[in-house]
């Protein structure tokens, strides 16, 4: 969902412009107080605000902006900007978003799967001492192959890249 946040008179153009080329539900709100409310409210994927806005009142700005949580702000001067531009600038911001969070994401699969790799080695090498030891029993030693094969197995899609 995106929220916009404007006094314009051509706010109903624009919601109904990015409702169209984004295919997102959008919101609006005509001041900083009612957006602020708004975003208390819910989560937006963008909050698209007017520059007059911020410029006005700073205070209430601020207000609103430590409430985006998750949304990406996307800052346009609607007295001067035409609804295709607007709704360029938020598709860009939205995507720009979805790269980086693709990124992070992959980023930390990444980091996960090199720590699984080093337990994993861990688990190998101490199933490998046990099974050389002395006095280990048949039956410890078949739980401690069978614990040693599945570590293999792991290691095996781990370095194969086969991942979920």
């Amino acid at each position: 969902m995106i929220l916009l946040v404007t006094p314009s008179s051509r706010i109903a153009d624009c919601v109904h412009a990015l409702q169209t080329a984004l295919g997102r539900p959008v919101e609006s709100a005509g001041t900083l107080p009612a957006a602020t409310a708004l975003l208390r409210a819910r989560e937006y994927a963008a909050v698209v605000i007017d520059q007059f806005l911020l410029d006005a009142d700073p205070d209430g700005s601020e207000q609103m902006l430590q409430h985006l949580g998750g949304a990406v702000p996307v800052y346009v001067n609607c007295a001067i900007s035409g609804v295709e531009r607007v709704v360029r600038e938020v598709r860009t911001a939205l995507n720009r978003r979805q790269r980086e969070e693709r990124i992070l994401r992959q980023s930390a699969e990444r980091a996960v799967w090199n720590e699984l790799r080093e337990t994993v080695t861990a688990m190998l090498l101490s199933c490998d001492l046990v099974l050389e030891s002395s006095g280990v029993s048949p039956a410890a030693a078949r739980r401690i192959q069978t614990i040693h094969e599945l570590a293999n197995t792991i290691r095996t899609r781990l370095e194969g890249g086969d991942r979920p």
